[in-house]
């Protein structure tokens, strides 16, 4: 992470020592240049959380991702039906099955905060859901199409 050195604001601070311990094994663990940069990266990831909450209609991307015990139930059906609730939100999904009956289904979602959270509980609702967790960013995808051009403009020389 390249930053210049002008835009960066220097910091001290003092934790207990055991923290710094977990600190400095992330750092190695992650393989991450220096602690500055885990630290960024965490206050990075808390300061997105604290945005959601605190400004539910905030525009936010990220990832939705869900662990299910196989089709207990109809839960992939339930699933895709809860999705189909939140078209504006769900961009896309990946589904992979996994050992022992169970399947994973990773969901590339934008909207607004507090929608997105909505999603989140209305798939937590349904039965066989074991894990779920929302990742969100403040970085937005490009739109994908923009506002009042349904079709796409010709291009030269090809006819319309």
């Amino acid at each position: 992470m390249a930053s210049d050195p002008a835009s960066l604001a220097r910091l001290s601070m003092s934790l207990p020592a055991e923290l710094l311990r977990h600190l400095d094994a992330m750092v190695e663990e992650r393989d991450m240049p220096s602690r500055s940069q885990m630290i960024a990266q965490l206050i990075r990831r808390a300061v997105a959380d604290h945005q959601a909450e605190r400004h539910p209609e905030e525009m936010l991307a990220g990832t939705i991702t869900l662990v299910y015990r196989g089709d207990q139930g109809g839960a992939r059906q339930q699933l895709a039906s809860k999705q189909q609730q939140f078209l504006k939100e769900v961009i896309s999904s990946q589904h992979v099955f996994l050992e022992n009956d169970q399947s994973l289904e990773v969901l590339l979602v934008q909207g607004p905060a507090q929608r997105l959270e909505d999603l989140c509980d209305a798939l937590r609702s349904v039965r066989g859901v074991r894990q779920l967790q929302l990742v969100t960013t403040t970085s937005l995808l490009p739109p994908l199409h923009e506002q009042g051009h349904d079709t796409p403009t010709p291009r030269k020389g090809v006819a319309a």
